[in-house]
């Protein structure tokens, strides 16, 4: 190969800069030049490059390999008798003639460098390192982003299409779609942005990182970046639910009873909740305190209705059925049945609600 010792030198700093092992791309040489030697020179027999590291230099070898000198009934995995072939075997009888000190399973190693494979050891040397740093570069991000499934981010709007944003990340772009923005935000771009990570998948060709601002785990991340008591764990998060854009209910305990979760969560004059408010764009947030007891929870996540009365039906399908006056009725349901909608999620019971004169026609046993 042509400066050859250059090569080995920039191959050092390029690996050393990259961080991929100086060993492992010269291993992958040896193979590619060996297939572009059968490819380029025809040639039928076995084959194998060495590369001397210290000074670049790149030679190929032909091999045949030792065997014995009984060779009859030798098969191959298909149960098919493999015939001599003096290209690439010697009979051990032959072989120690040249050397007596080989042996049944040495090779024969006779240089067949050609004097024009220089041109083609530069052009395939070049596509490996490229090949190898892309690769390493691939192995470096999944290692920095592997484990950011359900994390939230910060990053810059850099690139839009018809369908997604393109956020960059620092090492790599990750996808917003355009579907998975809070509805009626404008996103500009060049400005930072906080995204929840909902995917990450290698699919071998590159590393795919999804983004959103719609996810309910984005709700939680923000909490958790607000409210020192969640991330430390004096406050526990129990589950989200959330109509993006609009509304969310957030169930929030603590273990210690000197905790108010709540107060925790909206902070001081209401600024922590505020911050979670704007950045989500005004949208509504209740937060809820979750209790053991589902006739409590589900009561306290039809807030902001009041006075209702719970009928666990069935524990084991989780439904339950929700007695409201009339005047708490609407208010338990929700516009567009957003309310009752969002504490079915939070609780994750299936929940019917009915007027008191409703339940009282129907028959219905409970106590006002």
């Amino acid at each position: 190969m042509t400066n050859a010792n250059e090569f080995i030198k920039a191959l050092d700093n390029i690996t050393k800069e990259k961080g991929i092992e100086k060993e492992v791309v010269i291993e992958a040489m040896k193979l590619a030049l060996n297939s572009a030697y059968k490819r380029n020179f025809n040639s039928n027999t076995n084959s194998k490059v060495t590369i001397n590291q210290d000074t670049g230099d790149i030679k190929v070898f032909s091999y045949i390999t030792v065997i014995d000198d009984n060779i009859a009934d030798r098969l191959d995995e298909n149960g098919e008798e493999i015939i001599f072939n003096p290209e690439i075997e010697i009979k051990l009888q032959d072989a120690l003639k040249i050397n007596k000190d080989l042996k049944v399973g040495d090779t024969i190693d006779t240089e067949v460098t050609p004097h024009d494979f220089g041109r083609v050891a530069a052009s395939t040397a070049k596509q490996v390192v490229v090949q190898k740093i892309r690769e390493a570069e691939r192995e470096s991000i999944m290692s920095d982003f592997g484990d950011k499934q359900d994390e939230l981010l910060i990053g810059s709007v850099a690139l839009e299409d018809q369908d997604n944003y393109f956020i960059d990340l620092g090492r790599t772009n990750g996808i917003l779609p355009k579907s998975e923005i809070i509805p009626g935000e404008k996103i500009e771009m060049g400005s930072k942005i906080k995204v929840y990570v909902s995917k990450v998948d290698n699919n071998g060709k590159g590393l795919l990182i999804l983004l959103s601002r719609k996810h309910y785990g984005f709700i939680k991340r923000l909490f958790e970046l607000e409210i020192p008591e969640l991330a430390d764990g004096t406050i526990l998060l129990y589950s989200v639910a959330r109509d993006p854009g609009f509304r969310s209910k957030v169930a929030v305990y603590s273990e210690n009873s000197h905790i108010d979760p709540i107060g925790a969560c909206i902070g001081e004059k209401g600024a922590r909740i505020t911050r979670i408010i704007q950045e989500l764009g005004g949208e509504k947030i209740d937060i809820i305190k979750y209790d053991k007891d589902p006739e409590i929870f589900i009561e306290n996540a039809l807030n902001p209705a009041k006075n209702l009365k719970v009928l666990i039906l069935d524990p084991k399908k989780q439904e339950a059925l929700v007695i409201a006056d009339q005047e708490n009725f609407s208010l338990a349901i929700g516009k567009r049945g957003q309310n009752v909608l969002l504490a079915s999620r939070l609780t994750h019971y299936r929940i019917d609600i009915k007027t008191t004169e409703e339940a009282k026609a129907m028959g219905i046993n409970f106590k006002e």
